[in-house]
């Protein structure tokens, strides 16, 4: 017997207002396409994408429809497939926000929120053309006196809490724990988000806390706010240990990008697929 709030992709569309932060996964992490569709037809307008670290066909389709006002993140690419063209054209055209920053940044602001402390101090980038143009990052001295270096600068990145994080799986339990396997970055991100849905490919009867192994690479159920069961909810993009991604239909997807017309000709297609 399931023991968890079951969500149609509809019901967990309406729970995103225009403006919100969405947590992004990368392709590797379980990419929602299954619920991108559905966010694209409702029409949403100046959402914010929170990536970890970086989006490819998921990002430049909200973009290229109008979804979109900004973005944070360290890169939006179609991988072996070239640059994600309706994300180059709104950079292009100043029709979106560009927050640049780095694997390391963006998992240190989250992990600020995952602690409930309102910064994260890092290192690396200090004096990079990123860092000289995140005018919210702040550069100050170490005040630890133990550290043995004089005006020893360190960079305080403000802490990001996200609005909505929606993530594909491929499984959950009875309970609604989630099966996240190795991609720990997707516990990160639902620490750091008010509300957290996940679409996955089945539901098991079991308890993945019955198991040391399936316990350790589970997102708790405490941290899940609702799931969807949506088979091939990742399609075209891979679901790790599950499916490849469809190289075919992403390639066909790079092509039809490149101008707004053949976009919009392709996600007519896609979107009712």
């Amino acid at each position: 017997m399931k023991s968890f709030e079951e969500f149609t992709l509809k019901e967990i569309v309406d729970q995103i207002e225009d403006g919100f932060l969405l947590g992004i996964p990368a392709d590797y992490s379980g990419v929602p396409m299954a619920f991108t569709k559905e966010l694209i037809n409702k029409g949403f307008k100046n959402l914010r994408l929170y990536c970890l670290p970086l989006t490819t066909i998921q990002g430049d389709m909200l973009i290229g429809s109008g979804c979109v006002s900004e973005i944070e993140t360290a890169a939006v690419t179609l991988g072996e497939f070239g640059l994600a063209p309706r994300f180059s054209e709104a950079v292009e055209k100043g029709n979106i926000k560009i927050k640049d920053s780095t694997c390391p940044a963006l998992h240190a602001q989250l992990q600020a929120t995952e602690k409930s402390v309102p910064f994260m101090p890092l290192r690396g980038v200090i004096g990079s053309d990123v860092q000289k143009n995140r005018k919210d990052w702040q550069i100050i001295s170490n005040p630890m006196k133990s550290a043995g270096v004089e005006n020893e600068p360190i960079l305080l990145l403000p802490a990001v809490q996200i609005d909505v994080l929606v993530f594909h799986a491929a499984c959950a339990d009875r309970n609604g724990n989630i099966q996240i396997g190795r991609r720990r970055e997707l516990a990160t991100l639902a620490h750091a988000s008010r509300k957290v849905f996940v679409t996955v490919e089945q539901v098991l009867e079991t308890d993945f806390f019955e198991d040391e192994l399936s316990a350790a690479t589970c997102l708790p159920s405490l941290y899940v706010d609702g799931i969807s069961e949506v088979k091939n909810g990742a399609w075209p993009c891979m679901l790790p240990g599950v499916y490849p991604s469809d190289n075919e239909e992403i390639k066909k997807y790079s092509l039809a990008a490149k101008t707004k017309s053949s976009f919009d000709e392709y996600m007519k297609f896609f979107l009712n697929s």
